[in-house]
């Protein structure tokens, strides 16, 4: 059971990942020592499940962002969910209800380069039934931020 600090500590860090252990202690009223140790306590409890830098996808030639509905056969399904997350391009791969099996975001140069994704690497996957894209226009909000509530 996480108490308030630890909440606050969780809060600090999706903020600001990099911030030094001791602005963290300063906020939270806290040693610099207690706090590195309820840190080091929520990663080996996978509560901190890792850290990552957010890149600018403009600066890599990958703005392009879309959708894609991925039906496949029942069969298959498994092995077309594995498949799918290990190409590169593919940012997120969902298993979802409804007529469509799998949901998954790709990040691309242009719609050229992802439609030769598409052809090239997704529908040729054994057990891909059919593929329906939504190209994104404008992202107003992304974020990898979870809502921590006061208390748990």
């Amino acid at each position: 059971m996480l108490d308030t600090i630890s909440l606050e500590i969780l809060n600090i860090l999706q903020e600001k990942a990099r911030i030094p252990n001791i602005e963290v202690s300063r906020q939270v009223g806290l040693a610099p020592s207690a706090v590195l140790e309820r840190i080091r306590k929520m990663e080996k409890q996978g509560i901190i499940d890792g850290y990552e830098v957010r890149l600018n996808p403009e600066r890599f030639n990958s703005a392009q962002v879309a959708f894609v509905h991925v039906r496949t056969s029942a069969a298959l399904s498994d092995k077309v969910g594995t498949a799918l997350s290990l190409i590169p391009e593919i940012q997120e791969v969902h298993f979802v209800s409804g007529s469509d099996c799998y949901l998954i975001k790709i990040r691309s140069a242009d719609t050229t380069s992802l439609g030769q994704l598409l052809q090239e690497k997704i529908t040729t996957i054994d057990g891909v039934l059919s593929t329906s894209t939504e190209t994104v226009l404008s992202t107003i909000k992304e974020t990898s931020r979870i809502l921590i509530p006061k208390s748990v």
